[in-house]
């Protein structure tokens, strides 16, 4: 069991219209974490050309990446210690501050700086604002409200690109970063003024060193891919170190793990066949898409001389092929149950996208771009839902929060790779072939061939070595990513096949779960989520059979009277008639003759001040709890020895919410 301890929940209850402007203030923070992922991507090109060091690009992606995973990890964390609207302010604030600076960048070194600077802030937006919504949220409509804030990743990844591309061709592309100024402020002093103030009442055990040698072996292994052959020879003693040292610190974070009361990833996931090869599927579909998004405005903008503009606008068949695959795909998943076939026929298109984009070169049509663009975004969108959902529905309950999250961090570390081997390979072919490009025409300032703008500002015939040396160099980075996708499909053919639990419960068909955020790893918390979309979807037509079937002589109104008076005494709320008119929005007198006729039954005692249970209304309430209980583990498939004792007991503590929303409701008093 988790060790974060019990969550004090806000001294009052939040009205409908406070909660919205607290989700509201929650939804602006996720966009702008979200939107920074691929935001640059279009203006990278005119970065370069701006701050030169070509070699170094795709940092301007992986730094921010690789920060932001890690934050990822500490974030939550730290909102149990210290109450998460401050460190939910305090990720807002780093990240405009690093947005600012960013924008003042002089040089490359300054802008990745940053830009890892922005990660972190961005990290602790996500995380504190996934683990807000288990505090604002009535436990019904959790499950929604967690898909529309993963399906704001999806929307950025449309509109990322755009934006870039625009405020790199109309205004500046300082402006990708500039833009959040206003908007984090407003974030900023909406959280202030709204949330409110959450946190354990336990102090978390934080696995420090786990998080330390993670993050070393991963930012070791990206810097040796990324600087070998550029900075450094392959075979020099910093390349060959950074390898050496990368590998003992993923080791000694192996040991760590097995040995860590609360480990950042429990290495009894791995034994599970279906999350170690949903893991390097991840990896390879981070590596597929980040990769590709980096590095095709790049072909879009030197070879095709588009504007950074219309390069976000061309590479819309690719995000649409992904949106539209991730969408259907979960939706088949979740009404058949089958998975195998979409990461089978998901790796293979990912393969086939990245060849057929190692084709293109300065002839190709805009048909033939877009086409190919579309096999590799619907390679990706097959996979990325479907791995999130399978996780999520093989794992034991206990490890629901950290698997989800464990296919997370894959994919981003993957997204990190993908952005440096991918920058790797375009520096060091590039390097190869300008030079050359370069003396084959003399008429084009070496200074003019890196801003792809003022270089097809130029004649054709002019340039023309020089848009092919561009166009050889990118055939080659896609072509290099080529055998990353083909493993992936071996790996897909090794991915086991089994009945997945309670798919009624799930939500397939929202995009969000295709854009899964790392959760809680509290399993009490993840599994009231997973409650919550069963209630959402079935609760209200199963409580009438529900109520049968426990044989209690409750009717739906005296169990709703029952419910409200047990509950909000339970919770040290008021449950005189008024309290309870005003928590439920209906007039006083509207209750008034359900609450009488409860106590006639011999069910309530007391009056208008104050309602209380007699013995034979808290014995028939126990009744439909009891059978709530064992229909919803039930649906959700409890069976394995792992999961029932801890499920059935998170059940019982969490029933109090379920009923108090799902035993009648309002209308059976009308």
């Amino acid at each position: 069991m988790s060790t974060v301890g019990t969550i004090e929940r806000p001294p009052a209850e939040l009205s409908v219209r406070q909660r919205n402007i607290v989700f509201g203030t929650i939804m602006l923070g996720m966009l702008l974490a979200a939107l920074d992922q691929t935001i640059v991507s279009t203006a990278l090109p005119t970065i370069v050309g701006d701050l030169g060091s070509a070699g170094h690009v795709s940092w301007v992606v992986t730094s921010y990446l690789l920060t932001n995973t890690i934050a990822t990890v500490l974030a939550g964390r730290f909102g149990d210690m210290f109450g998460r609207k401050l460190i939910f302010q305090l990720g807002a604030t780093l990240f405009v501050v690093s947005s600012a600076f960013c924008g003042l960048a002089g040089s490359l070194s300054w802008l990745i700086s940053w830009r890892a600077v922005q990660g972190i802030g961005a990290g602790a937006l996500t995380v504190t604002a996934t683990a807000m919504i288990g505090d604002i949220i009535p436990l019904r409509e959790r499950g929604k409200y967690q898909g529309m804030l993963g399906a704001v990743f999806g929307v950025t990844t449309v509109i990322g690109p755009l934006l870039g591309g625009f405020f790199t061709d109309q205004l500046s592309w300082r402006y990708a970063f500039y833009v959040n100024l206003p908007f984090g402020i407003v974030v900023v002093a909406l959280a202030a003024r709204t949330m409110p103030s959450v946190r354990a009442r336990t102090r978390p055990v934080i696995d420090y060193l786990g998080v330390a040698f993670v993050a070393l072996g991963a930012g070791g292994l990206t810097l040796a891919t990324s600087w070998g052959g550029t900075q450094y020879p392959w075979g020099s003693p910093t390349i060959v170190g950074l390898f050496a040292g990368s590998i003992v610190a993923l080791c000694v974070f192996v040991v760590v793990e097995r040995r860590a009361v609360e480990p950042v990833l429990p290495m009894r996931l791995f034994s599970n066949p279906v999350f170690r090869v949903s893991t390097v599927l991840s990896f390879i579909v981070g590596f597929g898409m980040l990769g590709a998004l980096t590095f095709l405005p790049s072909y879009l903008q030197y070879v095709q001389g588009v504007s950074a503009t219309e390069s976000g606008l061309r590479t819309l068949p690719m995000v649409v092929g992904l949106l539209a695959a991730s969408v259907t795909s979960g939706t088949l998943v979740g009404r058949t149950g089958r998975y195998k076939i979409f990461p089978l026929l998901g790796s293979l298109l990912l393969t086939l996208g990245l060849f057929l984009l190692s084709r293109m070169d300065e002839f190709t049509s805009f048909w033939t771009t877009s086409l190919y663009m579309l096999v590799l975004g619907t390679g990706i969108g097959l996979s990325m839902q479907v791995l999130t959902l399978i996780v999520q529905n093989t794992s034991d309950y206990r490890d629901l929060g950290v698997a989800t999250s464990g296919v997370t961090f894959f994919r981003a570390l993957g997204s990190s790779f993908g952005a440096a081997i991918f920058g790797t390979i375009y520096a060091n072919r590039l390097a190869d072939r300008l030079p050359e490009a370069l003396a084959a025409s003399p008429k084009v300032p070496a200074a003019v061939a890196g801003i792809p703008k003022e270089l097809h500002d130029l004649p054709r015939t002019e340039i023309a070595a020089i848009v092919h040396a561009y166009a050889v160099t990118l055939q080659g980075v896609f072509l290099w990513a080529v055998p990353i996708g083909a493993l992936g499909f071996v790996f897909a053919l090794m991915l086991k096949e089994v009945p997945l639990r309670g798919m009624a419960s799930q939500d397939p068909a929202s995009l969000g779960e295709g854009f899964a955020m790392p959760e809680s790893s509290d399993p009490d918390a993840n599994l009231e989520t997973a409650i919550g979309r069963l209630m959402r979807r079935e609760g209200r037509q199963a409580m009438p059979q529900i109520r049968v079937a426990s044989g209690s002589a409750l009717d739906e109104a005296d169990g709703w009277c029952v419910a409200q008076v047990r509950l909000r005494s339970q919770r040290g709320l008021g449950s005189g008639l008024l309290d309870i008119a005003r928590s439920v929005r209906v007039p006083a007198a509207v209750l008034r003759p359900a609450f009488e006729r409860a106590v006639q039954n011999g069910y309530l005692a007391g009056g208008d001040d104050l309602w209380s249970l007699t013995e034979p209304g808290a014995r028939e309430f126990e009744k439909i709890a009891v059978e709530l209980v064992r229909w919803i583990g039930e649906r959700l498939s409890v069976s394995s020895a792992t999961d029932s004792d801890q499920v059935l007991a998170a059940l019982r503590r969490v029933i109090s919410r379920v009923l108090e929303e799902e035993t009648g409701g309002t209308h059976a008093l009308r």
